[in-house]
């Protein structure tokens, strides 16, 4: 039978600021992109939140990112690619740090926000990422865009690689995601976001926003904890996919 990951972006609470339903997410997900504090989550918001994925048996991954606390990591930095591969193993350091103390520890690495945009088509600071992960540790497996340099270049390094797709966000016709500034990039109805998730494990099929077929072979399907409606479109994708008789459970 077919099976999926299914992921999502947690961590991201700030001080007294508390953005989206980690525990509630834990409870749904297989894998957590837990932010690393350069574009979200303090280290109080960060440890608990591995402690709760470690208790809940969800693996962790370290979701990297620019150092932009105030643009939430969703601005383009042109940073020198020396200094993003260091930027990249401190927050994967920091947060393995973090998980190894609540029972666990960083299982796989993915780019936030600008930074996995970025590196869909930047090789430069694709290569700078990909030398963070492979000098950290060469084992960890990196999650991205079917089609980027970036999981180009880190085949080449001998990384493991993971084609994700989005269940929450509108496509081009290229296949990559529609900007956020964008009218409809980003999608909240939970029976419509759940029958997209169900299509692209079994037909491996994603629709564009003109109506454009896309062939996506993906391994793991995100959910954004920021979303709004990010706990009931979770429910409904296990919902559906468990009346499917589709597993969900973490990538290999």
């Amino acid at each position: 039978m077919p099976a999926i990951d299914l992921n999502s972006d947690l961590g991201e609470s700030y001080g007294a600021w508390t953005l989206g339903d980690d525990l509630a997410m834990l409870k749904l997900v297989t894998s957590a992109n837990v932010a690393c504090g350069f574009h979200a989550g303090d280290p109080t918001t960060l440890s608990a939140t591995c402690s709760a994925a470690s208790e809940l048996t969800v693996r962790i991954g370290a979701q990297v990112g620019y150092h932009d606390l105030a643009g939430f990591g969703r601005r383009f930095i042109d940073v020198a690619p020396r200094d993003l591969t260091a930027d990249v193993v401190y927050q994967i350091g920091a947060l393995d740090g973090l998980a190894q103390v609540s029972g666990s520890a960083v299982e796989y690495v993915k780019p936030h926000g600008a930074l996995y945009n970025a590196i869909v088509h930047h090789r430069e600071q694709a290569r700078a990422v990909v030398a963070a992960v492979h000098s950290y540790d060469p084992t960890l497996p990196v999650l991205g865009l079917p089609g980027s340099v970036f999981l180009e270049e880190a085949e080449k390094a001998g990384l493991r690689t993971v084609t994700e797709a989005f269940a929450d966000r509108a496509y081009t016709p290229e296949g990559t995601l529609v900007p956020r500034t964008t009218d409809g990039a980003v999608l909240h109805d939970p029976a419509v976001v759940a029958e997209r998730v169900r299509r692209l494990v079994v037909d491996h099929t994603l629709e564009a926003v003109d109506g454009t077929v896309l062939a996506v072979t993906a391994e793991s399907v995100c959910v954004h904890g920021d979303t709004p409606a990010a706990v009931e479109m979770a429910t409904a994708i296990r919902s559906l996919l468990d009346t499917e008789g589709i597993t969900v459970e973490p990538f290999v």
